[in-house]
């Protein structure tokens, strides 16, 4: 993790899920790169339970140009030896953020497009249309996403469609068929699209 991705973690007396805090004072690193090198997309992780998880998802939003977040709580802490294992040596290069919470996290995102994954979602991912700094929001590995933030008829809740015989896939293959698929069709755009915000 670079000098401008540098996070802080504490944690409550009551609660040993991980708290992560932004540290007071850094710049975030976006504000000083240009449209070219803002993230791909954006990759929200709601309350995720598995380190192994989060570490092989950090490792594709590294090869993807996209930047991940941690909606809090998380049931690990950022410097579990198993997120780090998972990412490697390709951690330190990982645009990473947290949120306090849901409502914390859409005030940061602020306008962006969001995309919500479930496997109860009426449309599939090869229905949707992708844009450059979209918000692809995942639910945790135990539960899903809340009915609070996932409206199952939404035109923006997708899923991955499988066989009957496979409930559901795993999280961090999820992600990875998602930025691959937005990859794919950013490669279709016109060039001028390719520097949208």
């Amino acid at each position: 993790m670079n000098q401008n991705q540098e996070i802080r973690e504490s944690t409550d007396s009551g609660d040993q899920r991980s708290r992560v805090e932004p540290v007071m004072g850094v710049q975030p690193v976006m504000e000083a790169q240009s449209i070219a090198n803002l993230p791909t997309a954006h990759v929200v992780l709601y309350q995720p339970e598995i380190a192994q998880n989060t570490g092989n998802i950090g490792r594709t939003c590294v090869a993807t140009g996209a930047k991940l977040w941690i909606v809090r709580p998380a049931a690990f802490r950022l410097d579990d030896k198993r997120l780090r294992r998972a990412g490697l040596d390709y951690w330190q290069h990982l645009m990473l953020q947290d949120a306090i919470n849901w409502e914390d996290l859409t005030n940061q995102l602020g306008q962006r497009r969001f995309f919500f994954f479930s496997r109860f979602a009426k449309t599939t991912i090869w229905d949707a249309k992708f844009e450059k700094g979209d918000v692809f929001v995942f639910g945790s590995e135990s539960s899903g996403l809340p009915d609070a933030i996932l409206d199952r008829d939404d035109p923006r809740s997708l899923r991955i469609p499988t066989t009957d015989k496979v409930r559901s896939l795993n999280l961090a293959t999820t992600v990875g068929v998602v930025l691959y698929e937005h990859q794919r069709q950013m490669q279709l755009l016109p060039a001028t699209q390719h520097e949208s915000p």
